[in-house]
């Protein structure tokens, strides 16, 4: 649809006659999108005497995903929030942003439908993960078409997932639990995004991990694969690329979420290029490979031609433990998250997260840190304060310097205990945000540092995550911007 959170409040705010602070009042209250379009249309709209007829609804999404630009798509909503009643506003919110929030996940519409039509839930799920469309499956399972479903050109499939493992040992327990020599392919986990890529009859698209379309982004990516003289569709990572070696991800992000060609864009194709490096072959000349082992598609995608924008990701064979060991060192001294290991007889299992691919991604190192700020949690977390913003102790001035923000790694019970303490300690409340008293030592785990303007500090932590509280330790004994420096072995990008 294109439609964000900014354009259903430009609508909201123009039906219901409501200011800018009450709209934020009213959603720091429900932390909903939802409940927050329920309560601000109360009385303010014109229903008629009957509902809106669900069968009306797909014309007007259509209509709504083919308008360009905020302006028209919010008059589009405008016109339809007037007439509507406010639950039914509630659940239109809720639809377009994503966030139905009613305790069904997709898991339980599969195995109504399997019942229902009489097939095995295995099957079915695998025809969802081909197409990544349920209605589309629930369609031709009415049909009795479901075995006609099959991977096609521009209809993404969802990514085979892989599953994290400690150390070397046990991914050769995984991948090679026999005695002898094993043969374990490993490959490094590259600090990008995951991308999916389609080529077909002079056409190219992109797609994120999400299975979002993501070619208005990198419209130079697209021109250089349209390069290529066959069709296929490949699994890769797209990453910022320059003078032979990738960027790190902040570069990356800069790209993400803007097109190129809008005002003030035009040269970012030049400013960030990007690379995709591919390491699987989903389908090929109108083969589909996805049951082949990963030794058949490998070797097909080899036959790609490679250059400076599409290039095949480099596989290191692996015997042993220590083998896999070296070959993680080597990763990550190249600036890479850490390996990814694969079995080469696996085929491609969409959607699945099995232990036929393995990931070894060590912490690389951890802070101690204090809690300098608190924002209220979305979702299941609503009510508590759960995401927290922490900082690190300057040692030239004394002052306190954020350098992250993270909300994994606590349980509910320390989330709802600490929500009462911060409530005690809150300095000062500015919307969803509370500035605290530094009291709450952490010790924040985290994959790399890069210098960022993101932060008070100067540096960003990439993949930030709670390992554990330290009531032994007293915010004096908090590390430090020189130490911050030394772990990222670059200067912060900010002057202090």
């Amino acid at each position: 649809l294109q439609t964000g959170w900014a354009i259903l409040k430009r609508a909201l705010l123009a039906v219901s006659g409501t200011r800018e602070a009450d709209f934020r009042a009213t959603y720091r209250k429900y932390s909903d999108s939802g409940e927050t379009a329920e309560s601000l249309l109360a009385g303010k709209t014109s229903p008629p005497a009957a509902p809106w007829p669900l069968a009306e609804a797909p014309a007007w999404f259509a209509r709504l995903a083919e308008l360009r630009g905020p302006q028209a798509k919010a008059e589009h909503l405008e016109a339809r929030f007037a007439v509507l009643r406010p639950v039914e506003a509630k659940y239109l919110a809720k639809i377009i942003t994503g966030d139905l929030r009613i305790g069904l996940k997709e898991g339980l519409v599969e195995e109504a439908l399997a019942a229902h039509f009489g097939i095995e839930v295995r099957a079915l799920r695998e025809a969802n993960m081909l197409t990544g469309d349920l209605g589309a499956v629930a369609a031709a399972a009415t049909g009795g078409e479901l075995a006609r479903l099959g991977i096609r050109t521009f209809r993404p499939v969802q990514f085979m997932l892989a599953s994290p493992e400690p150390d070397a040992e046990g991914i050769v327990k995984r991948l090679a639990p026999a005695e002898g020599e094993a043969e374990i392919w490993t490959e490094e986990k590259y600090d990008g995004i995951r991308c999916q890529v389609h080529k077909a009859q002079g056409r190219v698209a992109l797609y994120s991990r999400e299975l979002r379309e993501i070619t208005g982004q990198f419209p130079d990516l697209a021109r250089a694969v349209e390069a290529v003289p066959v069709d296929f569709i490949g699994d890769g990572e797209l990453l910022a690329w320059s003078n032979g070696k990738a960027l790190p991800f902040a570069e990356l992000q800069k790209r993400l979420g803007r097109k190129i060609g809008a005002v003030g864009d035009l040269f970012l194709g030049e400013e960030i290029p990007v690379s995709l490096w591919l390491y699987d072959l989903l389908w090929f000349e109108g083969e589909s490979l996805l049951k082949s082992p990963l030794r058949k598609r490998r070797a097909r995608l080899e036959s790609l031609p490679a250059g400076e924008r599409l290039q095949v990701a480099p596989v290191t064979r692996c015997a042993n433990a220590s083998e896999i060991d070296a070959a993680f060192l080597a990763a990550r001294q190249r600036g890479n998250e850490g390996l990814m290991a694969k079995d080469p007889a696996s085929p491609y299992q969409p959607g699945r997260r099995g232990h036929q691919w393995l990931k070894l991604k060590k912490a690389y190192a951890t802070l101690d840190v204090v809690v300098v700020g608190v924002e209220w949690g979305h979702g299941k977390r609503r009510g508590v304060l759960s995401d927290y913003t922490f900082a690190i102790r300057d040692e030239r001035s004394g002052e306190l310097r954020t350098i992250g923000k993270a909300y994994s790694g606590l349980t509910d019970a320390e989330i709802a205990e600490y929500t009462e303490y911060f409530l005690e300690h809150t300095i000062e409340e500015k919307g969803r945000y509370r500035l605290v008293e530094p009291s709450v030592i952490l010790e924040v785990a985290f994959d790399s540092i890069q210098p960022s303007t993101r932060h008070q500090s100067g540096y960003a932590l990439r993949f930030p995550r709670i390992k554990r509280l330290r009531d032994d330790k007293k915010i004096g004994e908090i590390d430090t911007l020189a130490h911050c420096q030394t772990l990222a072995g670059a200067p912060p990008a900010v002057e202090h």
